[in-house]
């Protein structure tokens, strides 16, 4: 192999340099550019995404991972609180247990219907290509991935929210939310009855009006549930619920062995 073929084969970063008296964050130094004159939220885009966020980025990305941060006692949280009991002096692993909860049935479902959006908005018919996934979605007897909710009926006032935040802005495109709502109106038709787009469909939605790549949505949501996570750690360090949980469960679930 020529040198210049290993050259090209090296891997790069350029996402973090330092020097003996300096750091950098890209092209900017830590100390003299950020600390003290940009928010985490403007750093974390100028990170993901690689170019400066607009005042537009940070005010979605912000409704965003409010929105995220906090669902009470669901699968991450409670694998946090039990893992936390078990192992109190390993903070960050039970924070990485509940992290692990996040993926296509709770938390993390903007990812899969990101994919659905962009399947519409790039289709040479988005209302057609809408109904065609309504319909098979129907057929697999499967729920729409940013559609409907076990609690919040007729609506979910989160994602309707964000909606409203979103159209308010004329930087938008517009792109993903239309596609959005064309979705919408199928799953309505096909169901024969109003289903609430949830949470995480008017997320899918708003991250991608910033240009994140579907492929990336999921960890804006790790990135919000540690926040919450951490906050369950907190309550279970002052009220700990972990072992009632354990033990509930371990008195709900009956045996059903043969014991000799």
């Amino acid at each position: 192999m020529t040198s210049a073929k290993k050259s090209q084969a090296r891997p790069v970063t350029s996402l973090c340099t330092h020097t003996l008296t300096s750091l950098h964050y890209r092209n900017a130094d830590l100390v003299q550019d950020l600390m003290g004159k940009k928010t985490f939220t403007e750093v974390m885009l100028m990170q993901i995404l690689n170019r400066a966020p607009r005042g537009v980025d940070l005010r979605i990305t912000d409704a965003v991972l409010i929105v995220l941060m906090e669902h009470g006692l669901t699968p991450s949280a409670i694998a946090t609180r039990l893992v936390y009991m078990s192992a109190p002096e390993n903070l960050q692993g039970a924070v990485a247990a509940g992290l692990l909860a996040v993926g296509s049935s709770f938390v993390g479902t903007m990812e899969n219907c990101s994919g659905l959006l962009d399947r519409i908005a790039s289709a040479a018919d988005p209302d057609a290509e809408a109904l065609a996934i309504a319909q098979h979605y129907k057929t697999l007897k499967s729920p729409i991935p940013g559609f409907g909710h076990h609690l919040h009926k007729p609506v979910d006032p989160r994602a309707y929210k964000l909606l409203e935040l979103a159209r308010a802005e004329p930087e938008l495109a517009g792109d993903k939310i239309r596609a959005l709502e064309r979705l919408s109106a199928a799953v309505d038709a096909v169901a024969g009855r109003p289903i609430t787009i949830n949470a995480t469909g008017a997320v899918a939605a708003l991250l991608g009006e910033m240009g994140v790549p579907t492929a990336v949505m999921r960890g804006f949501a790790v990135i919000s549930r540690a926040a919450g996570l951490v906050s369950h750690i907190v309550e279970e360090q002052n009220s700990p619920s972990g072992r009632f949980i354990w033990e509930t469960v371990e008195g709900a679930v009956p045996f059903v062995g043969a014991v000799s």
